[in-house]
């Protein structure tokens, strides 16, 4: 089964245990960030990759620019650990991890949550890659995903008991919009995949493809 197919399943069978409001909430806060047009702005394939230098969840700093020095980057951002799209999408990359480095390249995941709170989910879901946190999606930003939740949404997280002032430090209502990036030595974004739909993410077999037509270009 194929990540997306895997995470439609899961919503279909979460929606039916929703509160109807609950639902219905979070369907409009959906549709209104696609129809924003937002992802499709966001920085892609062609463009040059932000640098970014960030704490991983042990604390100690991360640069984008040393990461490439030594080969590619595969760059995820994903919302947290509390996101059960963002863990199962995690898990999937994970089980391809071992493949991406055999092709040279590094994974690197960013999201607004603590470091505190990046160890907790690499220990919980045997995440070996790097888990980066992003404060206030400020990198995000950089590349055009970051984005603020509005009242209505806000009040649904913190119904049922969701916590993103702690998680994220003091920055409830920011999020990124989950994107992933193959990003070349020299700084290039080479594929890219933005969704504001958080139930739609980049599939594996599509980050390896990528990666494979990278080589074959440096191989030339």
């Amino acid at each position: 089964m194929s990540l997306n197919a895997e995470l439609q399943t899961f919503y279909q069978a979460r929606r039916l245990q929703m509160p109807a409001d609950v639902r219905d909430t979070m369907a409009r806060a959906t549709l209104a960030l696609t129809e924003s047009g937002q992802a499709e702005r966001a920085v892609s394939a062609g463009d040059r990759a932000p640098l970014f230098d960030l704490p991983d969840a042990a604390g100690q700093s991360v640069r984008l620019a040393e990461a490439l020095a030594a080969g590619p980057v595969v760059l995820v951002f994903y919302r947290g650990g509390w996101c059960p799209y963002c863990n199962l999408a995690l898990r999937a990359l994970q089980q391809v991890h071992d493949q991406i480095t055999a092709r040279g390249a590094r994974l690197i995941a960013l999201s607004p949550q603590t470091p505190d709170d990046s160890a907790a989910l690499a220990d919980k879901q045997q995440l070996t890659f790097d888990l980066l946190t992003d404060p206030g999606c400020e990198t995000a930003k950089l590349y055009g995903l970051s984005f603020d939740i509005g009242d209505e949404l806000a009040a649904v997280y913190q119904r049922i008991g969701l916590d993103l002032d702690r998680t994220n430090a003091g920055h409830a209502r920011t999020l990124p919009i989950p994107a992933a990036y193959v990003i070349a030595a020299d700084g290039t974004i080479a594929w890219s995949l933005a969704d504001a739909d958080y139930t739609r993410r980049a599939e594996p077999a599509d980050v390896l493809a990528a990666l494979d037509r990278l080589g074959r270009v440096d191989a030339v």
